[in-house]
């Protein structure tokens, strides 16, 4: 496996797309291209690899209205975050097609522009339940993708992953709404040993000359409610030995460093898959994602344990170029690894509860 370089204090700023931006680099020269923001910690799924019905209960007391960051707080955010080298952000939650009126928030993205002048990537992770609704306004708005977190085409194998009794035809008419209103989509697929790996061709099979990217996700041990096993984890290996079994595949170049999918095409033309092997082989080295949650909280990290407090900033009296200072330097020492880790089979540093899933969107 390759390993990341040591730490390092030399912070050479790296010459990317937006050159104008004043970059940051973390303690392992990873700069900081991609933010994804939490709008909401709702959701109208109880996924078993998320946010299990047993351990959350059909109850469970989300944040008030008042603790979350509203949108002129999340737009002022992002725009110091774009002076940093931030590109791309992707609106997450729980679901976040719950937060009301989230065009409008994407309609006040869409009109950030980085230091070089050029707009953001807005993209959107959604369980796709709301899809079909939101899918014009979105666009409208600037929206550019979407991914749509989909585990199945099996009716009862979906309402048993999502553990609510919504149709997986919402979720079809959802992505081809999106699709049809000029969205970009992808799905996401978590694979998980015993519960839907008998799936994956099927999946492949649907999303073949559609012009979706399914992309197959190793099971993941985030946060602490989940369960996970490591063999329940179905490596990447596997998936794309079975699907090269009945349609050949290639290799595709990454688009960008950074990217968290492996890509593979069909070789006759059907399109694309992706794998993304944060098990079996972690791409901390390429990490380039912040992570924003809903009540404004920053985590360098999925695993991460504790989050930098932005929101008191933002209520408070401290300047942009005060936050920007302050982002700054907690990217720049930013030593996060914790796939790497736990794969290579070192010590892990001692972590108190890590986040859920649902709190912070992945």
């Amino acid at each position: 496996m390759e390993q990341i370089s040591e730490p390092t204090d030399n912070l050479e700023i790296m010459n990317t797309v937006d050159t104008a931006a004043l970059l940051t680099q973390d303690a392992f020269q990873r700069p900081i291209n991609d933010l994804r923001i939490s709008v909401t910690d709702r959701c109208n799924f109880r996924c078993t690899y998320c946010m299990p019905k047993e351990v959350f209960g059909k109850n469970f007391a989300f944040m008030p209205h008042d603790e979350l960051l509203n949108f002129d707080e999340i737009t002022r955010i992002a725009q110091v975050f774009t002076k940093l080298g931030v590109q791309k952000i992707r609106l997450t939650g729980g679901e976040p097609l719950l937060r009301k009126q989230l065009e409008k928030l994407v309609e006040m993205l869409a009109q950030i522009r980085t230091p070089s002048g050029q707009p953001l990537e807005l993209a959107m992770t959604t369980n796709g339940s709301i899809l079909e609704q939101k899918a014009r306004v979105l666009k409208e708005a600037g929206l550019h993708r979407v991914t749509v977190s989909l585990d199945t085409l099996h009716p009862e194998r979906f309402q048993s992953i999502s553990d609510v009794a919504v149709p997986v035809e919402k979720v079809f008419k959802g992505i081809a709404t999106a699709q049809s209103v000029g969205l970009d989509v992808k799905l996401n697929m978590v694979v998980k040993r015993g519960i839907n790996d008998q799936d994956i061709v099927d999946m492949a099979a649907a999303f073949r000359h559609t012009g979706q990217t399914l992309r197959f996700i190793e099971f993941m041990d985030v946060g602490n409610t989940n369960g996970w096993k490591m063999d329940q984890v179905v490596r990447s290996q596997e998936v794309l030995a079975l699907i090269h079994e009945r349609w050949p595949l290639e290799p595709v170049d990454r688009a960008k460093k950074g990217e968290t999918a492996e890509r593979w095409r069909y070789v006759d033309g059907g399109g694309e898959i992706g794998l993304i092997s944060s098990v079996s082989q972690p791409f901390c080295r390429d990490c380039n994602r912040a992570r924003l949650s809903t009540e404004g909280k920053l985590y360098t990290c999925l695993f991460a344990s504790r989050g930098h407090d932005l929101k008191s900033l933002i209520r408070g009296q401290s300047t942009n170029e005060e936050i920007e200072q302050l982002l700054r330097q907690i990217w720049s020492s930013r030593t996060d690894r914790y796939s790497e880790l736990r794969s290579s089979g070192a010590a892990l540093p001692m972590r108190e509860q890590r986040i859920e899933m649902h709190y912070i969107g992945g």
